[in-house]
């Protein structure tokens, strides 16, 4: 029984010296226009999501989905986001393939997480993404609207949608299914 829990041990350690070898060596590649591998792909959204679930403070929008309010969200996701996220024309960012990994095309695929997850991210930022925090540039009030905007972007009422074709030139994308960030 002591030498199979040496032998586990031992095994361990040479894992973890294995990967700092691995790293400091340069053996990962650093260059933003890779393609993240589903596996790393699979470790970082698992993180962050377990991250969220333990930091991020579940409450509710205090700013109610009317339609001036939609519109103002709008207004500063097109301002603020829509150079990584994508723009309101229905068409990825110029962004998408820069960044590593690559920013969520959110008009595209719309997020189905919860508002207080939504609401977390944009005031706070995401690590290693190159999503910055928005407490600083913009005010909470302005992030609750970002947030419910983008939370209500497959059921915007006929006044909000009027307003996005009539200000760019093209109707919201149908409901396509969009994707959790959750799963």
């Amino acid at each position: 029984m002591r030498k199979f829990i040496l032998g586990i041990i031992v095994t361990l350690l040479v894992l973890v010296l294995g990967a700092l070898a691995f790293l400091s060596f340069g053996l990962m590649p650093t260059n933003a226009d890779a393609v993240p591998s589903s596996l790393e792909r699979r470790i970082a959204m698992s993180a962050m999501d377990s991250s969220m679930d333990r930091h991020a403070p579940q409450i509710s929008n205090p700013i109610p989905p009317t339609d001036d309010n939609l519109i103002q969200g709008m207004k500063i996701y097109t301002m603020n986001c829509a150079v990584c996220h994508g723009t309101l024309d229905n068409k990825p960012s110029l962004l998408e393939k820069s960044l590593y990994p690559p920013p969520p095309q959110l008009i595209l695929a719309p997020l189905h997480d919860p508002e207080w997850h939504i609401f977390y991210a944009v005031r706070t930022g995401v690590r290693y993404t190159g999503m910055p925090s928005w407490s600083k540039a913009l005010s909470e009030e302005d992030i609750w609207k970002v947030t419910a905007f983008l939370s209500h972007i497959e059921k915007l009422s006929p006044g909000v949608q009027d307003y996005w074709k009539k200000a760019y030139g093209v109707s919201p994308p149908p409901a396509a299914g969009g994707r959790d960030h959750m799963k």
